[in-house]
This record gives C-alpha cells, sequence and structure tokens, in this order.
C-alpha cells in the first residue's frame, strides 16, 4: 500500500502523540528496569510504548524493525519498513534526565522517507519527509551554518564521555558537549541548536534512522568513516 509522504508524516505526528501519554504513567525513578544480554537497560515504559506502536503503525503488509522486538526478518522482503526506538536514552530516561526520546521512521526501498522524533520532557517534537522540511512543533528549522570544528558545539555521547574516550581530543578548539539518546542528538542538530554530532562507536538502525532524515530534510549532512551511502532495512 503506497502512502505519500505528508500522509506517513501525519501517522508519525499520531503515534508520538500516543506514546506520550503512555509515558506520562511512568515515573523515571520508580520504573522497573532490567538488563539485556547486552547490558543496556531495558523498561517497562519501553516495553509499552514498543507494543503500542506495533499495534498502531505496521498497515498493508508493511514491515517492523524495533530495538525492543523480536526481530522478523521477513521484514527484509518488505519495501516499506517502520524502523523505531519506542525510547532511546533509556539510561537518561531512569535517571530522570531530560535527553531521551521516541524515534520513528517509516523506510522504503532502503532510503528513510519520513521521521518523527519527541522528546516528551522538553514537549519537541521533530517531523520530516522527503518532500518538506524539518520542522520542530511546526515551525520549520534548519542545521547551524557554522562550518568549521574551531568554535564548533560537538554533542558527544555521554556513555563514550564516561569511558574517557573523548579524552584525546582535549585541546581541540571545540567544545564537546556530553548528551544521552543519539536520536535526540541528531534531532538537535537539525534544528540547529548544535553544530555537530559524531559517534565513536557503531549504532543501530533503529539509533539513528529517524534522525539522519530530520538532519537532511534541515540541510545538513550525514557521513559515515568510510563513506559508504547509508542504506536501512539491512
Amino acid at each position: 500500500m503506497a502512502y505519500k509522504d505528508e500522509d506517513i508524516v501525519t501517522r508519525i505526528s499520531h503515534a508520538l502523540g500516543v506514546a506520550t501519554e503512555i509515558l506520562q504513567d511512568f515515573t523515571p525513578s520508580a520504573v522497573q528496569a532490567e538488563t539485556k544480554q547486552a547490558g543496556d537497560p531495558v523498561t517497562e515504559a519501553d516495553k509499552a510504548v514498543d507494543t503500542t506502536l506495533r499495534k498502531l503503525l505496521p498497515q498493508g503488509g508493511e514491515g517492523w524493525l524495533s530495538e525492543e522486538t523480536v526481530d522478523d526478518l521477513t521484514r527484509l522482503n518488505k519495501k516499506s519498513v517502520w524502523i523505531v526506538d519506542p525510547l532511546d536514552g533509556t539510561k537518561e530516561f531512569i535517571a530522570g534526565i531530560p535527553e531521551w526520546c521516541v524515534s520513528i521512521a517509516y523506510a522504503e526501498a532502503g532510503s528513510i522517507v519520513a521521521a518523527g522524533i519527541c522528546n516528551p520532557v522538553t514537549k519537541q517534537v521533530f517531523l520530516a519527509s522527503k518532500e518538506t522540511r524539518t520542522t520542530l512543533n511546526g515551525n520549520r528549522v534548519r542545521v547551524s551554518t557554522h562550518m568549521a570544528l574551531a568554535g564548533a558545539r560537538v554533542l558527544a555521547s555521554r556513555s563514550e564521555v564516561k569511558r574517557g574516550e573523548w579524552e584525546r581530543f582535549a585541546g581541540e578548539p571545540f567544545t564537546v558537549v556530553p548528551m544521552g539518546s543519539v536520536a535526540y542528538k541528531l534531532a538537535l542538530i537539525a534544528a540547529g541548536e548544535a553544530d555537530a554530532i559524531i559517534s565513536l562507536a557503531p549504532k543501530n538502525e533503529w539509533d539513528i534512522a529517524a534522525g539522519v532524515l530530520l538532519v537532511e530534510a534541515a540541510g545538513g549532512q550525514v557521513a559515515t568513516l568510510d563513506d559508504r551511502p547509508l542504506v536501512f532495512n539491512q
């Protein structure tokens, strides 16, 4: 079933609203959490949002890829796939740090054509499609016009900074700003609230799918170390 980009963005916007309502029922300091095999935490909030979005979003044979759903590889044969992180930045969510978000992307033939990210705490809703510019709470935004690393504000993984991985850049002429949730960091870059995000570790599709489109639709660029094009639903 084919949809125009604006129809998909409407579906994403609605889904982000539903997710926000669900998350209001959870208190970060009291939420039940467990540790996944990879060592990352997952909470009842992650699972509740995942379950609801999985019921709400896929239609007409669309595929599904989410951090909190056991992967169904039949998605590889689907032209259209939802790529979702129901709660990106779970560590920050548990700690009560407002640097987490819900991330939803819609891919067709390996390319993200519509996306949305919502931070329920800061009440920021970022939306974009291939056909439209990125918006923040309904207003168009664009990336920073700062073109050099000198003087730039660079968003970095809070975990990477804690592990000392950014110490090698001490003395460089840019400011490193530790922050949770790679999806939220990408959204902030799209809105021009910082100049760059650099990740020192590999990311999963659900971490970056929505944020990549937000940045590109806001006039920015996303690149890998080997300059290979990003292809989703792998």
